[in-house]
């Protein structure tokens, strides 16, 4: 788990759908292939943006999904195999027991989406998650589904000896903050690392130090929906916020430029316009068009591009061309799809 600490680029997967709503696995393979093939440090598979409706019985896709995607993680043993896990405490155990069956090394603790916990049910649950699999914590936006927690939780939650990062996504600075506090004043502190998943602020997480007695301290890498498309660019922009963070000016004024052009980009790509309704389809909608998706469906019938957000997700890529990474996909995709 030193690897976290480090800082990488963990996209989170999206589910690969034919015309028809079925699980295409050749499309899930190449999706990971690519991710793989960008530079990502990892992968997490069963996650918000690989669609939590695959846990329902009537599609039946958690263990399909993750046994896939595992299958090319394996081809690649230096990327952290990391696997979503929600639900109550008996339904994370069971998920987290079959993660690591399939070879996964953390699981990323989704809150439950369909019932409020109490703050000591929230960390129970955690508590016997990390008995089985290493722990990143998630604090999910509200407008999707994620309940807001206390800055207690948090202080809680970072002393759980098993608790590796925390991937901190409320999209809000007040509530970033009180993840960010919870973990530098922690003893734990140089063992939890801290990942962004706020899309809305993506470089700005990334190029903020912040001050603690054992020195400056920033967040550590993404584990985010955005970076499931223009992967091999979220690479390169990684490795300049590092250069930056070690005194390089250009890379400074790079980081600086690059960081309201990549939240414009997720404007388009998260449809935040319609308080992200289409921010899974927005995923899928560019996977598609580069052909490493067959469909740019979900399992919901319902859950699509809202309307005119294919024409803002044109022109934001349009725009900022190196968010993306057309050409890249277009040399390889035919080798991905093998």
């Amino acid at each position: 788990m030193g690897l976290l600490r480090e800082g990488m680029v963990i996209p989170a997967m999206p589910l690969a759908l034919d015309d028809h709503r079925r699980f295409a696995p050749r499309h899930q393979r190449a999706v990971a292939r690519y991710y793989a093939a960008a530079g990502a440090g990892g992968i997490a598979v069963g996650v918000h943006t690989t669609q939590f409706e695959i846990r329902l019985p009537e599609f039946g896709l958690l263990e399909p999904v993750l046994a896939v995607s595992a299958e090319v993680l394996h081809e690649n043993p230096s990327m952290l195999r990391v696997a979503g896990v929600a639900g109550d405490r008996a339904q994370a155990v069971a998920e987290a027991e079959l993660a690591a069956a399939l070879g996964y090394e953390a699981v990323l603790l989704s809150p439950p989406r369909h019932r409020q916990l109490t703050d000591q049910e929230m960390l129970e649950r955690a508590r016997a998650v990390a008995e089985i699999l290493p722990v990143i914590g998630f604090y999910l936006q509200e407008a999707i589904g994620g309940p807001r927690l206390s800055a207690g939780f948090w202080r809680s939650f970072v002393e759980i000896e098993n608790v590796v990062a925390v991937k901190v996504a409320p999209f809000d600075r007040y509530r970033t903050l009180d993840v960010v506090e919870a973990v530098l004043n922690s003893d734990r502190a140089d063992d939890v690392a801290l990942y962004t998943g706020n899309d809305d602020n993506i470089l700005g997480d990334l190029f903020t130090p912040f001050e603690t007695p054992r020195g400056t301290r920033w967040f550590d890498g993404g584990l985010l929906g955005q970076w499931a498309v223009g992967t091999r660019a979220a690479v390169k922009m990684l490795d300049t916020v590092h250069a930056a963070r070690r005194g390089d000016a250009a890379a400074a004024r790079a980081v600086i430029r690059s960081a309201p052009q990549l939240t414009a980009v997720n404007a388009a790509v998260f449809d935040v316009a319609h308080d992200f309704r289409g921010c899974i389809a927005g995923v899928n909608a560019i996977l598609h068009r580069q052909g490493l998706l067959p469909s740019m469906l979900c399992l919901d019938p319902e859950e699509v591009l809202s309307p005119g957000q294919q024409a803002l997700i044109d022109d934001a890529f349009a725009r900022y061309p190196w968010a993306g990474d057309d050409e890249f996909i277009q040399a390889h995709r035919h080798e991905w799809l093998k």
